[in-house]
C-alpha cells in the first residue's frame, strides 16, 4: 500500500500575525456575558421537547412512528448534550454549582459522566490542533496507522459514528484510561470525588433503565430510549468529527504549537435548521478561542472576528454530507515529522 505523496512536510510554521488578545479585543464584550436565566430556558425547552415527544410516542405507540420519534428524540439527546456541554465550559452560568447540577441534569439520562467528561474535555480545549497531545479526533501517523491491525483501522476509520460510549471507556487510540475511574491518568487527585460522583450517577441510570426493562421488556428499552440513544451517538460523533477532520485543517508538532495555532485548527460547519437546535454549536472556531462564550453569543462573536482572523478563519462550504464524505474518504493519518501537517489517506498499489 502506497501513501498519498501530495502533501508537503514542514520541519516548522510561521506565526499567525495576531494575538490573542487581538482576537478577544475584536469581540463586542457583550458577548462574554452570562445569563442564568437564559441559559436555563434552553435547558427547560429541550427538557420540554423530549417531554412532549415521550408523550406523543406513548399515545400513538405505532412502528410507523417509531423511526420518525428515534431520530427527533435522538436529536434532542444531542442538543441536551450540548447544555450540558456549555456547563461543563462554565459558560451556563457565573454559578460552579449550577453548572455541576444542569451539567448532571443534562447528561446523566444519555449516559455521559459528566465530570470525566468534562475534564477530557479541558483537556482537548487546551490542546487542539496538538499530534502529541489532542484528546479527542487527533490522527494518528503514518507509522501508526501501519501497524493496527485490520479490524483496528475498521473501527477507528469505518465505524466514525459509533465510537463515542467506546471512547468513554478507552478514550482514543494511543491514550490510556477511562473517563469512569477516578484514578485514570486523566484526571488530578483533587478530582477524585468529581469523578466518582459522576460515576455513580451514571450507574443508577443505568440500574433505573435495568428496571423498566424488566419491568417492561426489552421491546420499550429499544423503543424509548436505545433508539434515539443510537441517533444521539451518532449526532455527537458526526458532529465533532466533521469539525475537526478535514484535509484543510494543519496540525502541529512540539513547540510549534502553541494555543491559539492549536484553537483555529478546527473549522465551522452550516447544520441548515439544525443550527438552532443543537444550539450553534456549529460555530465552532470561534468557541475553540474562547470557550466561555455563551452558545448563544457565538454568532456574534464569529462575526466580529471574522475580517481579523481573515484566511485563518474556516468554515466548510460544502453540505454537511458532502463535507463529511469527504473527511471520511481521505482523512487517515499524518506524516511521522513535520509540523503543519495536513491529513494524508492510504493509496492502494497501481495494478
Amino acid at each position: 500500500m502506497k501513501i498519498n505523496p501530495t502533501q508537503t512536510i514542514q520541519t516548522s510554521s510561521e506565526d499567525i500575525p495576531f494575538t490573542l488578545k487581538q482576537v478577544k479585543e475584536a469581540i463586542p464584550p457583550e458577548c462574554f456575558q452570562k445569563s442564568t436565566w437564559r441559559s436555563l430556558s434552553y435547558f427547560f425547552l429541550d427538557v420540554g421537547i423530549i417531554t412532549g415527544l415521550y408523550f406523543i410516542a406513548i399515545a400513538l405507540d405505532s412502528w410507523f412512528f417509531w423511526p420518525i420519534f428515534w431520530l427527533m428524540q435522538g436529536t434532542m439527546f444531542w442538543a441536551l448534550f450540548v447544555v450540558g456541554h456549555d456547563c461543563g465550559h462554565a459558560s451556563f452560568s457565573r454559578y460552579k454549582w449550577l453548572n455541576n447540577l444542569i451539567g448532571h441534569l443534562s447528561h446523566t439520562p444519555i449516559l455521559v459522566p459528566f465530570h470525566g467528561w468534562r475534564i477530557s474535555h479541558r483537556t482537548h480545549h487546551s490542546n487542539t490542533g496538538s499530534i502529541e497531545n489532542d484528546e479527542s479526533w487527533h490522527p494518528v501517523t503514518e507509522a501508526t496507522y501501519q501497524q493496527m491491525v485490520r479490524l483496528e483501522k475498521f473501527g477507528r476509520f469505518k465505524l466514525i459514528l459509533f465510537l463515542y460510549p467506546l471512547y468513554l471507556f478507552r478514550r482514543s487510540h494511543g491514550k490510556k484510561g477511562t473517563h469512569f475511574h477516578p484514578e485514570s491518568p486523566l484526571f488530578r487527585p483533587s478530582e477524585k470525588w468529581d469523578v466518582i460522583t459522576s460515576t455513580v450517577a451514571c450507574s443508577l441510570m443505568i440500574l433505573l433503565l435495568g428496571f423498566l426493562t424488566y419491568q417492561w421488556g426489552a421491546l420499550w428499552l429499544l423503543k424509548y430510549y436505545l433508539g434515539p440513544y443510537v441517533v444521539f451517538v451518532m449526532w455527537l460523533d458526526f458532529v465533532t468529527f466533521l469539525h475537526h477532520t478535514d484535509p484543510d485543517i494543519p496540525w502541529y508538532r512540539g513547540e510549534d504549537w502553541y494555543f491559539l495555532k492549536g484553537a483555529l485548527s478546527t473549522i465551522d460547519h452550516d447544520y441548515g435548521f439544525i443550527n438552532e437546535i443543537h444550539h450553534n454549536i456549529g460555530t465552532h472556531v470561534v468557541h475553540h478561542i474562547f470557550h466561555t462564550i455563551p452558545h448563544y453569543h457565538l454568532k456574534t462573536a464569529t462575526e466580529a472576528v471574522k475580517p481579523l482572523l481573515g484566511e485563518y478563519y474556516r468554515k466548510s462550504d460544502r453540505p454537511i454530507w458532502s463535507a463529511f464524505w469527504r473527511a471520511y474518504n481521505s482523512c487517515y493519518f499524518v506524516a511521522n515529522e513535520g509540523s503543519k501537517i495536513y491529513y494524508q489517506k492510504p493509496v492502494s498499489p497501481k495494478k
